[in-house]
């Protein structure tokens, strides 16, 4: 028998077609709650080990207040709801679910998500245990900020699987080198890494690009060609900038993802393919999904082990480490005497917003030891129109977690505590109450202000 499962649902039909669902597929339906109130209840007597939540419920708490209370408790679950705005799914994911069913669905649908979320819960568990190896230095992955041993952490776990991994990040953040990391400390590294920019290929070439085409299959295909994917096979494949991929290109990845096969261009034949997924994206794919532009179902099956890169400003305790790699590096790629950065200039790079990350101070390093005059760097030609005015000396300045929180006080004071409705805080933030709500939570504001 397989796990038993509650669901919170208040529209009778739907969460009845669910039950039936879920018991052909062989699951323990434990019962059907219409509201929190009703879920909590079940929850405490019959132990499901699996919760199925609607946004929308009867009464004043939503599906995503009971998400913050399942996590509390470790109990994993995942949301059904029609709802898919922005706002919604900015929400949803700070509750980090386990998947995001769009009403209405299939039954083949449900049964997949269900077996995404099982696998992406198991990997959880396991990386809690005592046998998983140590986090490790990675060559080229250079700081000492807890953020990035985060990052270094979660390559570790994940590397040795065949796990799908999203890594997200702004530009220059160091994507494409955790992809390569993900591969290097995998059973997968003596096979080929094969790197796909999803933004350079034309529209008209990409089924080409990814899967291959056979003679005479189109206009100019005067020979078979072999797709990424095949010659990822038994390696692995990075498709960076995901989120640029048309619609119907997803479709087709989808299928790879689900099937394990692909077909080439103006082919008969299937082929089998043995190819771990890594993708990238500078994006906000809920957005994407939000507005149409990317497939929710595709973002849960890419999304099965996220890895969230932190902007340079977030770690700047790694800046100086990062800047004298950089100087060693190309001050010996120049055969220059340049050996170290004075404090004045190194204040400069601490005070610095850093706009194109790692790889803008790459970049910022090596022209600086190219006009050096010195053995020592003394001044850094930064723009002038983004840097951040502030008191290194002093440590003032505010992490962007402080500087939300302070906005939201602010808000909550000039609404009197109100949330939602008219001259609440909601409405004064722009934003949707059950997206502020997540944050208060996040934040640790006192729920009082309810």
């Amino acid at each position: 028998m397989k796990e038993k499962i509650l669901i919170v649902e208040d529209e009778f039909i739907v969460a009845n077609d669910l039950k039936i669902m879920l018991k052909k597929a062989g699951y323990q339906v434990t019962g059907i709650a219409s509201s929190v109130q009703q879920a909590r209840k079940s929850i405490q007597e019959k132990r499901p080990d699996w919760v199925l939540i609607d946004i929308i419920l009867k009464g004043d708490l939503t599906g995503i207040d009971l998400a913050w209370e399942l996590r509390k408790i470790n109990l994993p679950f995942l949301y059904i709801s029609a709802n898919t705005n922005q706002s919604i799914l900015e929400a949803v994911k700070e509750t980090q679910p386990y998947g995001f069913m769009v009403k209405p669905f299939r039954e083949r649908d449900l049964m997949v998500m269900l077996d995404i979320a099982k696998y992406r819960y198991d990997i959880e568990k396991k990386s809690g245990i005592a046998d998983v190896p140590a986090p490790q230095k990675i060559e080229g992955i250079i700081g000492k900020s807890d953020s990035l041993q985060e990052v270094i952490e979660k390559i570790t776990v994940v590397a040795p699987t065949d796990t799908s991994v999203l890594i997200v990040g702004e530009s220059g953040t160091g994507k494409e080198k955790v992809a390569h990391a993900v591969h290097e400390l995998s059973d997968r590294k003596s096979n080929p890494i094969v790197i796909v920019n999803c933004a350079a290929l034309p529209h008209s070439l990409i089924e080409s690009e990814l899967f291959g085409h056979e003679k005479g299959s189109f206009t100019g295909a005067n020979s078979m060609r072999i797709g990424k994917f095949e010659q990822a096979n038994g390696g692995t494949i990075f498709l960076d900038e995901i989120g640029e991929l048309p619609l119907d290109s997803q479709v087709k990845l989808l299928r790879v993802l689900q099937e394990k096969e692909i077909e080439r261009l103006g082919g008969n034949k299937t082929l089998k393919v043995n190819v771990r997924i890594v993708a990238a994206t500078n994006r906000s794919l809920e957005k994407e999904v939000a507005e149409g532009r990317f497939r929710l179902d595709l973002y849960y099956r890419l999304n099965v082990f996220p890895v969230e890169l932190p902007p340079l400003r977030e770690r700047k305790e790694d800046i100086d480490l990062l800047a004298h790699f950089f100087l060693k590096k190309y001050a010996s790629a120049s055969k220059r005497n340049i050996n170290s950065i004075n404090g004045k200039a190194m204040e400069q790079l601490l005070g610095y917003y850093w706009p194109g990350n790692i790889r803008e101070l790459e970049h910022l390093i090596e022209r600086s030891v190219l006009l050096a005059k010195t053995s020592e760097i003394e001044n850094f030609d930064l723009p002038k129109n983004t840097e951040v005015k502030s008191d290194i000396s002093s440590g003032v300045l505010k992490s962007m977690e402080e500087m939300e929180r302070e906005h939201i006080m602010n808000a909550l004071e000039s609404s009197g505590g109100k949330v939602s409705g008219i001259g609440g805080a909601a409405e004064l933030l722009k934003m949707q109450p059950q997206t502020l709500y997540s944050k208060m939570k996040k934040l640790g504001i006192d729920k009082g202000y309810r």
